[in-house]
């Protein structure tokens, strides 16, 4: 189960459907496989420490974290914009 925050949600509505479409591909691989090597899922650091990123695009990122029932999703977009 995907849970959107309402920062995620508006980031999700700025992005071109193109790499929307490409995000919806990997959230459905995230959900079967979420170690897949396509992904490049990877733990974050700093204050982001709680949460894991995967790739999208070259340089649009998905933060997320696991919890006990689903992927709760923070934030999509570039590398400079999540994690400024």
């Amino acid at each position: 189960m995907l849970y959107y925050s309402a920062r995620f949600r508006k980031q999700w509505k700025r992005l071109p459907l193109k790499v929307r479409d490409e995000a919806a591909l990997r959230l459905e691989t995230l959900q079967v496989h979420e170690f897949d090597s396509l992904l490049n899922n990877h733990k974050l650091s700093g204050k982001y420490a709680e949460y894991r990123s995967i790739n999208v695009t070259g340089d649009i990122r998905i933060a997320y974290k696991r919890g006990p029932d689903g992927f709760y999703l923070f934030a999509i977009g570039t590398h400079s914009e999540l994690y400024k």
